[in-house]
């Protein structure tokens, strides 16, 4: 019913869309030079209009409509990793508010001086996955660390990773005695306890390894249930990348399960950057990619890929 809804929507769009098209050309058709400058007006929006529907084309994989689940784990760098963690948590949370998504953390893991270890959120709105998997990788950050006394320049990484939130909507077969449920009392900053009672639950996935948690739930079920969700997602994934990786070694195509190279470096010293590697796409607004002004690298992400021949399904 949630997919009809939403393919109902977009129809209804698509049809209005071609009304004021009808519209203005009747209004063109007049010859009243009085309506011209509305005539531009409109013109103008029907192009802005037009160009994000025909971007939203390129979002045409399985789940690219759906809603998202987001983790982001501190790699290299120590406590100036875990801080940059925190700076893409934030920087993720600003870009769903922008563009009306509801954005859940219902994990998070506190480094022991400052930023985070590691966290999940969960992005729901129209085409969240969609857009979101154009972050998974390693993201790079360059600055003069404030955690050293001599203030020298660091490099620290951070992993983004992206999966398709699709709640009981998929059938992903899971046994229950593959599952080791583990409960503990919530954290907060600092390592203290902010429940006395052990609400947050640790799900382990004995066969695959995968480890999931929540701990943001009020109650001990709710939190098992959102984290078998995560755990569905990330089930789902590793099956499509077992796929990938089948089809690739049948085109002698080299598969690397490791982090691989960063996708995206953010430069705060001695200049100021963002760059994309996959794309080339660059911008000099730190500040403003930070605070979430993420599209144009995602939009410069999923055309580049669409260019090269490939679909969402691969991605």
């Amino acid at each position: 019913m949630r997919r009809l809804s939403g393919l109902r929507e977009e129809v209804e769009r698509w049809n209005t869309l071609g009304q004021r098209v009808q519209d203005a050309l009747e209004l063109a058709a007049l010859g009243d030079e009085s309506l011209s400058e509305e005539l531009i007006a409109e013109t103008e929006a029907l192009e802005r209009e037009i160009e994000r529907l025909e971007f939203r084309l390129l979002l045409s994989g399985p789940y690219d409509r759906g809603d998202a689940i987001l983790a982001i784990h501190a790699g290299a760098g120590g406590t100036d990793a875990q801080d940059f963690s925190e700076m893409l948590l934030r920087m993720y949370l600003r870009w769903a508010e922008a563009h009306g998504y509801e954005a859940d953390v219902v994990d998070r893991l506190y480094g022991e001086e400052a930023g985070i270890k590691r966290a999940t959120v969960t992005v729901s709105g129209p085409y969240a996955y969609g857009y979101l998997r154009a972050e998974r990788g390693v993201h790079r950050l360059v600055r003069l660390s404030p955690f050293d006394a001599a203030h020298r320049r660091h490099t620290s990484f951070a992993l983004v990773e992206a999966w398709p939130d699709l709640g009981d909507e998929v059938s992903v077969t899971i046994d229950p005695n593959d599952l080791q449920i583990e409960t503990f009392r919530a954290s907060s900053a600092g390592g203290q306890h902010m429940q006395k009672n052990e609400t947050a639950v640790r799900i382990t996935h004995l066969p695959t390894g995968i480890v999931v948690s929540c701990q943001n739930e009020r109650s001990q079920t709710q939190n098992r249930e959102t984290a078998l969700r995560v755990l569905r997602a990330r089930l789902l994934q590793l099956e499509e990348e077992k796929k990938r990786a089948e089809i690739a070694e049948l085109k002698g195509k080299h598969v690397d399960a490791g982090w691989g190279n960063q996708i995206r470096s953010y430069v705060l010293h001695p200049y100021q950057m963002v760059k994309d590697h996959r794309t080339g796409h660059e911008t000099g607004n730190v500040q403003a990619v930070l605070d979430g002004r993420l599209d144009e690298f995602m939009e410069a992400y999923l055309r580049s890929m669409m260019g090269a021949g490939e679909s969402g399904n691969e991605h």
